[in-house]
């Protein structure tokens, strides 16, 4: 019940800087997060940065201080401002809706992910 469209990714040199925007349409209501992963072991993924609809937010240790996520209610809409990228950080991004907690999720939908590369 929840599209999410996600824009942004690209091409950066090391230390440079990329945005993504993610926008959520649908049944959007009650606690929830929204940010983005990327892949981590095996199949599963690894959170990046999200926040949740009262203003929380979470980041990876290796993000901290390099990246800031924001997030409009009145959109639905996250921002990750992404700041002096490393190489280590290319990856596919996937921007995440998730309720009520990621400990404890009980709907999760997932964007089909961009691809941000980190290259000289």
């Amino acid at each position: 019940q929840v599209h999410l469209v996600e824009s942004g990714g690209g091409l950066v040199q090391p230390g440079g800087s990329l945005r993504l925007t993610c926008e959520a349409s649908g049944s959007i209501f009650g606690t929830n997060h929204m940010g983005w992963y990327r892949p981590g072991v095996g199949d599963r993924r690894e959170l990046v940065a999200t926040a949740t609809d009262s203003g929380s937010t979470n980041y990876a240790d290796s993000v901290k201080g390099r990246f800031t996520i924001s997030r409009d209610n009145a959109t639905s809409s996250v921002y990750l401002q992404m700041n002096k990228l490393k190489p280590e950080d290319a990856a596919v991004y996937y921007c995440s809706f998730l309720g009520p907690h990621p400990s404890f999720p009980l709907y999760a939908y997932w964007s089909q992910g961009v691809e941000v590369t980190v290259s000289s």
